[in-house]
């Protein structure tokens, strides 16, 4: 039987992945209101999470990562809202909870982290403090000295230093680092994640700091044997950090697979552009400019009729892909792409450190 886009199974994995996805969004879209008529930011989006997979989401500012995080949070911010669709967490529609229901899961079983910490803390009260009010909310019989001590703990297992000391600090006295430690430390300390949600979790760190957060990403997931929903912009973080990966643009999933397949033998024209995005180390490659995809990102109230992608796309047909728009199918095994010309397009081969890009042009 042919499995589904959404319940594609990774073979990066060490420990195999339940047949039963962990989250399940069904045909979800998202809409606002606007002056003609209310506008689509999440287009008929399905995927699935598996227990114990991360999976990364990748695509540029303004596709509507975030807002499918928010969505799976219950936060979509008013006056928006999901006008169709289910998000189904072991089997039950998150949508059809009322709001007591979806904040008793909220920072207990599926928890989200933001991009940036400061953000996220409240200036005026200590780090401490904060983590804490999850317990006082999820843990509500815990006395205080309970709290303090498993607050010291997290915050150990999450790398913080000197946790005795940092509790009582405020969050400017931190690194951006550290502060973001924190937060990952008040998104587990309920002690029952299932899913954590990582939206733009490094970007406003340093490399070096990037790299540490991302290790500590992984080391939590295998230690907790959570789900991970790592949203980015940033291909280099995805392929050392996620089992499947999946691309979005203009509020539609355009592919999605295995993160080694989808490295090497990427189907979507947008996504082969991200991938000649990528900076090249070698000789030769500071002579040869940044390999960019033209234009930009439509916004929701100007997508095309039929394929998002066409008014940026170079393989475009006019009568193919504006007359309709493109559906997932697989093209091999968990590897899924919504693109009329794939069949049509040359192998892909990424840009030499020595050269011009390689031309990739429609195959004859």
């Amino acid at each position: 039987m042919t499995n589904s886009p959404i319940s594609g199974k990774t073979a990066v994995s060490t420990e195999p992945i339940s047949a039963e996805p962990l989250i399940e969004v069904q045909n979800l879209d998202v809409q606002f209101p606007g002056a003609s008529g209310p506008v689509t930011v999440i287009d008929d989006l399905s995927l699935a999470i598996h227990p114990g997979e991360i999976l990364g989401l990748v695509g540029e500012s303004g596709c509507g990562k975030s807002m499918l995080a928010r969505s799976i949070m219950g936060l979509v911010p008013s006056p928006g809202r999901v006008s169709e669709g289910r998000i189904l967490f072991k089997g039950t529609d998150l949508l059809t909870l009322d709001e007591p229901e979806r904040r008793s899961l909220r920072g207990n079983q599926i928890s989200i982290i933001l991009q940036e910490p400061m953000t996220t803390l409240n200036p005026v009260f200590t780090v401490g403090n904060q983590i804490e009010e999850v317990l006082t909310v999820h843990r509500p019989e815990m006395k205080q000295r309970e709290r303090r001590q498993h607050a010291i703990e997290i915050m150990r297992q999450t790398g913080i230093p000197s946790p005795e000391a940092r509790i009582d600090q405020y969050p400017h006295e931190l690194s951006g680092g550290i502060r973001q430690r924190v937060t990952i430390s008040m998104a587990l300390i309920g002690g029952n994640v299932q899913l954590l949600i990582a939206d733009e979790p490094t970007t406003a760190l340093d490399v070096t700091i990037q790299a540490q957060i991302l290790n500590l990403f992984v080391e939590l997931q295998e230690e907790h044997q959570m789900s991970l929903l790592l949203i980015t912009h940033d291909l280099g973080v995805v392929a050392q950090t996620a089992h499947r990966v999946a691309v979005m643009y203009a509020g539609r999933l355009v592919e999605i697979a295995r993160v080694e397949e989808l490295f090497d033998n990427p189907k979507h024209p947008y996504t082969r552009g991200l991938m000649r995005s990528l900076p090249r180390p070698g000789p030769g490659s500071r002579k040869q400019p940044m390999p960019s995809i033209p234009g930009t990102v439509p916004s929701p109230g100007e997508i095309p009729q039929g394929c998002s992608f066409y008014d940026r796309c170079s393989h475009r047909d006019e009568n193919q892909c504006l007359s309709a728009r493109p559906t997932l199918e697989e093209v091999s095994t968990d590897h899924w792409v919504s693109c009329h010309r794939k069949a049509d397009l040359a192998p892909f081969a990424v840009t030499s450190s020595d050269g011009p890009a390689s031309s990739d042009e429609v195959a004859p």
